[in-house]
């Protein structure tokens, strides 16, 4: 089997790895934080966590599939271990930012729904008083 070959397939398992790891890891976190967001709805932030980890799974694994393909041949062990590391060290770049925007996003909804909470009267208004005349 050729060298590159033997690099697609290790880079694919550990991409592919890697990706389900976070993807699950976030999911499973991210759900309480959703529910918290979504003020207790728990059917909303499972719909919305799994549309969360979907558009995860699809845009990294299309960044995978995509980073796939290498400009030159592999002549011998250390070429495989150089093009996995870069390789695999790009993916993880990748994957870092996009769990780092989906955490900033996520708190930024919570963030903005706190806001609206303390914006509401603790007690809603119970009368009227008329203004004074001043002298």
């Amino acid at each position: 089997m050729d060298r590159t070959v033997i690099a697609y397939v290790i880079y694919l398992l550990v991409s592919i790895g890697l990706t389900v790891w976070v993807a699950r890891t976030l999911s499973r976190n991210g759900r309480v934080f959703l529910a918290d967001v979504l003020h207790g709805n728990e059917k909303l932030a499972d719909a919305v966590n799994h549309l969360l980890v979907v558009g995860f799974y699809l845009v990294n694994l299309g960044f995978v599939a995509l980073y796939l393909s290498d400009d030159g041949t592999i002549t011998d062990a250390r070429g495989v271990f150089e093009a996995l590391s870069t390789k695999l060290g790009v993916v993880l770049l990748v994957l870092g930012v996009m769990h780092l925007a989906n955490v900033y996003v996520l708190n930024r909804i919570r963030r903005r729904g706190a806001m609206e909470r303390e914006q509401l009267p603790p007690v809603p208004p119970q009368g009227w008083v008329a203004p004074q005349a001043r002298a």
